[in-house]
C-alpha cells in the first residue's frame, strides 16, 4: 500500500491573504514504512515572508529568489504524488487548501487524492491532549535534535513517525511477512499472530484444604458481614 506524506512551508498562514507556497516535500510509505523515496523543493513565491513565518522557517527571501515558480515544479510535484492518499497534519486545513489555491492560479486540476490528516487522528486518539508535531513526537519518543526550524522535508519524515505510531507502531497490522527464494519461484509467508485461548485453572484437593486452613486463620473478615 502506497502512501505520500507531505509538508509544505509558506509566507504567511492564509493563501487568501495572497500568501504563496516557499517549500514542498513528500515522503513514500509503503505499508506505513518509509521506502527512502523522497522529493523536496523550494519556490519562488515572487512576495515577501511575513516575519511570523520567517521565525518559524527561516528561510529567507533572498534564497528563494532564484529558484523556480510553483507552475515549474508542480509537474515533478504531481508525478510523485500520482494518486496515492495523502498523508499530512492539518492537511485538510491548511497544505491542501494552499496547493489547490496555487493549482487552480495556475489553471490546473486540483488534488483529489485521499487526504489522510494526523491532526484529526491524533484529536481522536488523546482528547484534550495537545496535538501538534512537537508535542506528537515527545509523547512517541521521537527525536526532535534535527528541528531547529520548521522544514518541509524534516517535519515530513517526523510525521511518517508519528502517523505510523498513531497507526500502531512497529507492526500496525500485527502481520509478519517473510519470503523464501526457491530457485526463480518466490513463495510468500503470511504469519498472523497467534491469539491464545484462556486456559483454565483447577486448584488441587490439597491446595484446596491449604487454602480453608488459611481462612480460618483470619480474624473477623469481612465477608462474614453479608452471611
Amino acid at each position: 500500500m502506497r502512501q505520500v506524506v507531505l509538508d509544505i512551508e509558506t509566507t504567511g498562514l492564509n493563501y487568501k491573504e495572497g500568501h504563496k507556497i516557499i517549500e514542498i516535500a513528500c515522503l513514500e510509505l509503503s505499508n506505513y514504512l518509509p521506502t527512502g523515496k523522497t522529493y523536496q523543493t523550494f519556490v519562488n513565491p515572487q512576495k515577501e515572508s511575513s516575519i511570523a513565518a520567517k521565525e518559524k522557517h527561516g528561510i529567507s527571501d533572498d534564497f528563494l529568489r532564484d529558484k523556480k515558480l510553483f507552475n515549474e515544479v508542480v509537474p515533478d510535484f504531481l508525478e510523485f504524488i500520482k494518486d496515492s492518499p495523502i498523508v499530512a497534519h492539518n492537511g485538510i486545513a491548511f497544505d491542501i487548501p494552499f496547493l489547490n489555491y496555487e493549482l487552480k492560479f495556475n489553471k490546473l486540476n486540483v488534488i483529489t487524492n485521499q487526504i489522510i490528516d494526523t491532526l484529526i487522528l491524533a484529536r481522536k486518539l488523546f482528547p484534550g491532549s495537545p496535538a501538534n508535531l512537537d508535542a506528537l513526537c515527545r509523547r512517541f519518543d521521537i527525536d526532535l535534535s534535527l528541528r531547529k526550524k520548521h522544514g518541509a522535508l524534516i517535519d515530513a519524515k517526523l510525521l511518517a513517525k508519528v502517523y505510523l505510531e498513531l497507526k500502531g507502531g512497529q507492526q500496525p497490522n500485527l502481520i509478519l511477512e517473510s519470503k523464501e527464494k526457491k530457485g526463480e519461484k518466490e513463495e510468500v509467508k503470511i504469519i498472523k499472530k497467534e491469539i491464545l485461548k484462556d486456559r483454565k485453572f483447577v486448584l488441587s484437593s490439597e491446595e484446596e484444604e491449604k487454602h480453608k486452613d488459611f481462612i480460618k486463620n483470619i480474624k473477623s473478615p469481612i465477608w462474614n458481614l453479608y452471611n
